[in-house]
């Protein structure tokens, strides 16, 4: 299990590649890889801001308990902060078990966490003003489904 909280941006193929190297006795790796999404079309940036060390023991804790439920051979967890343009990869999840199925629940599972409770904040600036985003509705949902 590798978690990272980091500035610089990352090359998601070769994570995925070092990732499925290392996932011993797997059948399955999913992956899935975010990017910063301008829904306004006045975003010039996104600045994301953490409390290190506080944050990454809140992955640790999610990404072992989705390794305990799904007996996920390895599970990777990147997520960036600082500034970012609309564009820039902002996060990664992959997973690696036996049989396929778990390994797509336990990447929603991380996805979701990621989404919704992960101690991130994020702020938009662009043409019209600042603003934080505001936590939506629909991802509080999807993880209740877990």
């Amino acid at each position: 299990m590798e978690i990272r909280v980091q500035q610089e941006p990352f090359a998601a193929g070769g994570e995925l590649d070092a990732f499925t190297a290392r996932a011993d006795g797997a059948g399955a790796v999913v992956s899935f890889s975010g990017i910063v999404r301008d829904d306004s079309g006045k975003m010039a940036e996104m600045v994301i801001e953490h409390y290190p060390g506080m944050t990454e023991r809140a992955l640790e804790t999610i990404a072992q308990e989705a390794m305990e439920r799904w007996s996920l051979a390895d599970a990777l967890v990147i997520h960036r902060f600082g500034t970012m343009q609309p564009g820039e990869q902002i996060m990664m999840v992959a997973t690696a078990s036996r049989h396929r199925k778990d390994a797509f629940e336990a990447a929603e599972f991380l996805m979701d966490y990621l989404k919704s409770r992960a101690p991130f904040w994020k702020k938009e600036h662009g043409s019209d003003g600042t603003s934080w985003v505001a936590a939506k509705q629909e991802d509080e949902d999807a993880l209740k489904r877990w």
